[in-house]
């Protein structure tokens, strides 16, 4: 992940600029596919940002930064949809949708190329399996256990119950922050996860005023953009839940890019961080957001999968318990994954 060392390219602020003034000059008329490259630009231009703050601040501390980004630009995106109407389940589609991008795409297409140009690659799985432990119970809580509540009917938490299992979930991710950033530090870090000398103080700064614009400019774009998007899913005849899938793809594309190099380049324990972290993040702290939204708007707000999609969840997690316990991986383990992530997309469109 190489950053320029004192000087930002062009184009990473010049698209939040122009996304900024698009939104000021041609408000409610401004054409849908210039809004969604906007938008799509200023994603990348958000997490290059990050890249750049991550690279001053050092391992741990980058990759904590950067799994941050992600998830202010699914949270912002998915509280911009709600508001803008009635998406009870935007949170739990864009959710699950941002749990299989990573735990069966990104990953898998870590494992693969890093196992067709590297043989076989290794890693920490303490670290590895930090991470685990605490996604699974934040998966399960937040996307499992509503449907089989009986407060309310539906895949719905009572408000006490949505009160207590968000506070459980930041409880979780703050001692997981604990674990990776003090206790238990060495664990997550690797002798050459962001590559390149750091930038000045002055750089570093820059970008983080320039990563603030991005992820306001995401956040609009995307409030902006949801009724043409939401839209275009029925026009096609496709489910709502693909709306989720189009948020968590945008999200994590430029992350996943960053992850599949360092695997190409045998480094699949910053991999493992990126996509691992990131997702961790999502759980732990958009749940939390969007029940604060759902709560102050009083709608409901449906977390709880369908039983279809509850299978997935599981045999992923069981999947990454094989994957995840050895401490190395080949090109089968990849596949695996692959194919898992293949059976998520198609029976999302033909549930």
């Amino acid at each position: 992940m190489k950053q320029a060392v004192g000087k930002l390219p062009l184009w990473s602020w010049a698209i939040p600029v122009s996304g900024l003034a698009l939104l000021l000059l041609w408000g409610e008329g401004a054409p849908a596919l210039l809004v969604a490259a906007g938008l799509l630009g200023a994603v990348f231009a958000a997490v290059h940002h990050a890249e750049t703050v991550a690279q001053r601040l050092g391992e741990p501390f980058g990759t904590l930064v950067l799994a941050l980004s992600v998830t202010v630009l699914e949270a912002g995106m998915i509280v911009s949809i709600m508001l803008g109407g009635d998406s009870p389940t935007v949170a739990r589609d864009s959710i699950f949708a941002a749990l299989m991008i990573a735990l069966n795409g990104i990953l898998g297409l870590c494992l693969v190329l890093g196992g067709v140009r590297h043989f076989a690659q290794s890693f920490r799985p303490v670290a590895a399996n930090a991470l685990l432990v605490v996604l699974m119970p934040l998966a399960v809580l937040t996307l499992v256990l509503p449907s089989y509540t009986t407060s309310t009917p539906g895949p719905v938490f009572s408000s006490p119950q949505l009160v207590f299992v968000s506070i459980i979930a930041l409880g979780l991710y703050a001692l997981f922050l604990y674990v990776q950033l003090i206790r238990h530090k060495t664990d997550f870090m690797v002798d050459h996860g962001l590559h390149g000398d750091p930038p000045s103080r002055a750089a570093a700064w820059l970008a983080f005023l320039l990563l603030a614009l991005a992820l306001l400019v995401v956040i609009l774009l995307a409030k902006k953009l949801s009724p043409t998007l939401e839209a275009g899913v029925a026009a096609i005849g496709a489910p709502m839940a693909v709306v989720g899938i189009v948020i968590a793809a945008i999200v994590l594309l430029p992350e996943g890019i960053t992850a599949v190099r360092a695997a190409a380049s045998n480094n699949l324990q910053t991999a493992l961080n990126l996509a691992l972290g990131s997702i961790v993040a999502c759980v732990g702290l958009t749940i939390p957001a969007v029940a604060v939204v759902a709560l102050y708007l009083g709608e409901p707000l449906h977390l709880g999968l369908s039983q279809s999609m509850t299978v997935l969840l599981g045999l992923t997690f069981l999947l990454l318990a094989v994957t995840l316990g050895s401490g190395r991986t080949t090109v089968l383990e990849g596949t695996v994954h692959l194919a898992v992530f293949a059976v998520f997309v198609i029976f999302s469109f033909l549930p």
